[in-house]
C-alpha cells in the first residue's frame, strides 16, 4: 500500500481507532489482566465503559484538547485505561517512568505544563507533592492504588464516578470532545531517558499513532485472533505503538509489568505473540542453557540443539528438513524443543525484538527451538516501529524491511536517516535540538548501518558510541558486547571502553541467578552473591569465556583486560534507562579509576 493510501485509510485520531474497534467487536476480548491471582477480561465494550467514564472525568477536572495528563505507573491494564481516556478527552499524554526521580518527574510535568498526574501510588504521589510549587499548571493528583491523603489528590474510582456524574449531565460530552481532535492534535509526550542528559519530550500527533496502526495492518504479521502478552513500559515507545497496533486490528492483550512473572504467565496466558527487550529473550536462554550444563541431560541438549541449527537454513528458506535430518529434528523436539516451547504457553508464533540490538546467536539458538525472535528497529522520534522483520522472509542480522509508508535511507557518512509518517514533529520547547535531526523530510537517527539488496537494515552501532583506538582502528561496542554475551550465559551485562587507547577492555557483570548455579555445580563455597562475583575460581570462569569470544573478533576488537562488577548495573543506580540500554557515560564516571587501572603502565 502507498503512503497515499495508507492516509485514506487510517483514523483521525486514537480515539475514533477505539471507537470503531467498539463498534465492530463489542463483545470480543480486548484486555486480560490480573485481579490478586486470578486473570480476568475486559471486552472492548467494557473497556470503552470504562475509559469514557474516565475521560468525562479529566472533563470534569478541566482538561481540553491538548491539555497534557501525566501517567507515572508500571504497566498494568489501569495505564491502559487512563491513556485511552486522556485520548478521548481530547488531551495528550506525558509518560513518566515509575523509577523516575523526583527532581525528574518535578521537570518533566514543569515541561509539559501536565494538568493532570495518574500516580501508581503513594510513592509517585509523593515524587509530585514534593514539588508542587514547582508546577503552577498541576491542579489534580488521580492516585491509583491506596487512599488519597491530600486535599490535590483524588482516587481512581472517585475520578470516575465524577465522570458518571458528568456523563448524566452531559450524556455526549467524550462523544463531543472527539470529534473535532485532527492527525495533527499532540497525542503524546515521550520524555526519551537518554544515556545523557536532561530528558527531552518527544511531540507525537494523533497521525503518528493512527499510521503505525495502519502500517502495522498492511505489513500483515499480526492478526485479529491474536493475544499479545505486554510487559514492557508502557512510557516507553515500544510500549505504546503495540496498543495502536491493537486499536486498529483489534487482537486481545494480557497486560503484567512484573518482569519477574514473564515466564510463568507466559504459560498461564498462552499467547501467540509477545515483544521485549533483547535483555529477555538473553535472560530465557541463559537460564535455560544452565539448566542442562551437566551429564547425559547436557549431552541430549547439545545434541538436539546442533540438530536445530542445521534446519535453520532449511526452514529459513521456507522449506522443511527431509530426510534422516527430519527425523532427528523431530525427535530433538520431542526430547527438548517441546519442552521449551511448553513452558512459554505452547502457541507463540513469534516474539518481537527491539529497543537494543539483539545478537543474533541468541536470536539462532531460538530458532533451533522452534522459536522465532523479529528482531525490529525504531526510536521514540519515530514511533518505534521504523523496520521488521517479516516471519515469511526473515533475515537474521537484520532489524527487517521499513514498514509500508516508511523511507530509509543511509547517509554518506553511514547514519540512517528516517523519513515518514511516524516521525515526531519535533522536541518540546527544543526547537535548536529539533534542527539538530530533522533535516527537511529526514530524521538522522545517530546510528549507523547499511541496507542489504533485498532492501533490509542492518544496524551496525551508535555514531556517538563508536570507539577509535590511539591506532586509529574503529570498534563497535555492540559487536563486541553482543560477542562476549553470547559466548558466556553467565554474563548479564558488558561495556567495553578504549576510546584512544592501545586496546579495548570491558566491565561485567554477571547473572546472579545463573552464577548461583555454576557455584553450585561446580562446589565453590561462598558468602553473599557480590563475595561470589570476587571468587578466584569465578574469574578463571570468565577468563575462559572472554578468550573464546576473542576467538571471534578481530584482533583490534579483542579484550586485553576486564573486570568483573560485584552486581548488575541497575536503573536505581542510574547506570541502566528503564529500557535496560547502558548508560555508558554513567557507567564509565562511576567506575573511573577501575577502568584507568586497567590501562596503568601501558
Amino acid at each position: 500500500m502507498t503512503e497515499s493510501a495508507l492516509l485514506a485509510s487510517r483514523h483521525p485520531s486514537v480515539a475514533a481507532m477505539l471507537v470503531d474497534q467498539v463498534r465492530a467487536k463489542g463483545g470480543r476480548e480486548a484486555l486480560r489482566y490480573l485481579d490478586g491471582d486470578r486473570w480476568v477480561s475486559l471486552t472492548w465494550q467494557q473497556t470503552q465503559d470504562r475509559v469514557f467514564a474516565l475521560a468525562a472525568g479529566l472533563l470534569a477536572l478541566g482538561v481540553g484538547p491538548e491539555d497534557r495528563v501525566a501517567i507515572n505507573s508500571g504497566t498494568r491494564v489501569e495505564w491502559i485505561l487512563a491513556d485511552l481516556a486522556v485520548m478521548c478527552a481530547g488531551g495528550a499524554t506525558t509518560t513518566v517512568y515509575p523509577n523516575t526521580q523526583h527532581e525528574d518527574v518535578s521537570y518533566i510535568l514543569a515541561d509539559s505544563a501536565s494538568k493532570v498526574v495518574f500516580a501508581e501510588d503513594e510513592l509517585q504521589v509523593s515524587k509530585v507533592l514534593d514539588h508542587l510549587d514547582e508546577l503552577p499548571e498541576l491542579t489534580t493528583i488521580v492516585q491509583i492504588d491506596g487512599s488519597p491523603a491530600h486535599e490535590r489528590v483524588i482516587s481512581w474510582d472517585d475520578l470516575a464516578e465524577r465522570g458518571r456524574a458528568h456523563l448524566a449531565d452531559h450524556p455526549s460530552a467524550v462523544d463531543d470532545a472527539i470529534a473535532p481532535i485532527g492527525p495533527e492534535h499532540l497525542a503524546t509526550l515521550i520524555y526519551t531517558s537518554g544515556t545523557t542528559g536532561r530528558p527531552k519530550g518527544v511531540r507525537l500527533v494523533q497521525d503518528n499513532w493512527t499510521y503505525l496502526g495502519a502500517a502495522l495492518e498492511e505489513f500483515d504479521i499480526i492478526e485479529a485472533d491474536d493475544l499479545q502478552y505486554l510487559w514492557l513500559p508502557l512510557s516507553h515507545v515500544f510500549g505504546k505503538v503495540l496498543i495502536a497496533a491493537q486499536l486498529r486490528l483489534g487482537f486481545a492483550t494480557a497486560v503484567d509489568g512484573n518482569i519477574e512473572r514473564i515466564v510463568e504467565n507466559l504459560g498461564v496466558v498462552q499467547p501467540t505473540f509477545m515483544a521485549g527487550a533483547p535483555r529477555i529473550f538473553e535472560k530465557v536462554r541463559a537460564k535455560v542453557m544452565t539448566s542442562a550444563s551437566s551429564g547425559a541431560k547436557a549431552k541430549i541438549f547439545d545434541w538436539a540443539f546442533a540438530v536445530g541449527r542445521r534446519t535453520t537454513p532449511v526452514r529459513l528458506a521456507g522449506k522443511k528438513p527431509t530426510g534422516l535430518l527430519a527425523v532427528q529434528y523431530a525427535l530433538a523436539d520431542r526430547l527438548v524443543f517441546s519442552k521449551i516451547k511448553a513452558r512459554m504457553g505452547g502457541k507463540i508464533r513469534f516474539f518481537v525484538s527491539g529497543s537494543a540490538s539483539l545478537n543474533r546467536e541468541v536470536q539462532e539458538w531460538f530458532y533451533a527451538a522452534g522459536l522465532l525472535i523479529l528482531e525490529g528497529y525504531g526510536l521514540t522520534e519515530t514511533g518505534a516501529a521504523t523496520c521488521v522483520n517479516n516471519p515469511r522472509a526473515t533475515r537474521f542480522g537484520t532489524v527487517g524491511p521499513p514498514l509500508p509508508g516508511t523511507e530509509v535511507k543511509i547517509a554518506d557518512d553511514g547514519e540512517i536517516m528516517i523519513k515518514g509518517a511516524a516521525v515526531m514533529r519535533g522536541y518540546h520547547h527544543l526547537d535548536e535540538a529539533t534542527a539538530e535531526v530533522l533535516h527537511g523530510d529526514w530524521f538522522a537517527t545517530g546510528d549507523i548501518g547499511e541496507l542489504d539488496d533485498h532492501g533490509y537494515l542492518r544496524i551496525t552501532d551508535r555514531k556517538k558510541d563508536l570507539i577509535k583506538t590511539s591506532g586509529g582502528k574503529y570498534v563497535a561496542p555492540q559487536k563486541v558486547e553482543g560477542t562476549l554475551k553470547a559466548a558466556c550465559p553467565y554474563f548479564s551485562q558488558v561495556l567495553v571502553h578504549g576510546e584512544g587507547r592501545k586496546y579495548i577492555t570491558a566491565l561485567i557483570t554477571l547473572d546472579p541467578e545463573a552464577l548461583e548455579g555454576w557455584a553450585s555445580e561446580h562446589g565453590v563455597e561462598h558468602g553473599d552473591g557480590q563475595d561470589l562475583a570476587q571468587h578466584p575460581q569465578v574469574r578463571e570462569m570468565v577468563e575462559g569465556y572472554v578468550a573464546t569470544a576473542n576467538k571471534r573478533l578481530e584482533r583490534w576488537e579483542t579484550i586485553k583486560k576486564f573486570e568483573i562488577l560485584p552486581d548488575e548495573l541497575s536503573v536505581d543506580g542510574g547506570e541502566v534507562t528503564p529500557s535496560m540500554k547502558i548508560r555508558r557515560k554513567a557507567v564509565e564516571g562511576k567506575y573511573h579509576d577501575l577502568l584507568e587501572s586497567m590501562y596503568d603502565k601501558v
